[in-house]
């Protein structure tokens, strides 16, 4: 009898695949996020908040869950579970801080894309380290990374441009994250079924 090991070849599939679910409901939540700030009509600075705010704490939970679910001492969990709480807490300073400014969440945006997008990055280098190589990790990171510097260096931006700005880098960033989900996904389902192939 011949049986290939969990960790043996398949294992990046099954620790991959335990977390597509998790990417693809930030990323859904991302393009929800995105579309409202791009077609609510005159929305108010109060708007732009609650729905950052709601954004953040539910990707924040997603992030969590996912780290929770990975395959102990294969995933980065120290840093998704960071990227989680941070994002939470952002949610939450953006609700409970009643007299934010325009300048003030766009900083707190902005240092919200750049954490998540620095800790995706290390959570990436970290997979590839234990041999999974996904790459679509570092694109949204990457992402995430350049709107937080975008958002640092152009301040002065107006109410409607910022509004347009957030809001396609929301829908961009989800795109990214439910084709990592689906790629995670892919990897997870073939590497499942490597296994049982190679099981006799």
């Amino acid at each position: 009898m011949h049986e290939i090991r969990h960790g043996e070849g398949h294992g990046e599939g099954h620790g991959l695949g335990r977390q597509w679910w998790a990417i693809a409901a930030r990323g859904a939540c991302a393009i929800i996020f995105g579309v409202l700030a791009l077609v609510w009509p005159l929305i108010t600075l109060l708007t732009l908040v609650v729905l950052f705010g709601a954004f953040a704490i539910v990707s924040g939970a997603f992030t969590l869950f996912g780290a929770l679910r990975g395959e102990p001492g294969r995933d980065p969990r120290t840093w998704l579970i960071v990227s989680g709480v941070l994002a939470v807490l952002a949610g939450i300073i953006a609700w409970i801080w009643p007299g934010i400014t325009a300048f003030a969440l766009l900083m707190l945006i902005a240092a919200y894309a750049i954490v998540i997008g620095v800790a995706e990055i290390v959570a990436a280098v970290r997979r590839r380290a234990g041999g999974d190589t996904e790459w679509m990790y570092i694109v949204s990171g990457a992402l995430a990374i350049i709107f937080g510097i975008l958002l640092f260096a152009w301040p002065a931006t107006g109410a409607l441009a910022l509004t347009w700005l957030i809001g396609l880098f929301a829908i961009v960033y989800g795109i990214s994250l439910l084709v990592l989900a689906y790629r995670v996904h892919d990897i997870g389902h073939r590497g499942a079924a490597g296994t049982t192939a190679h099981a006799v």
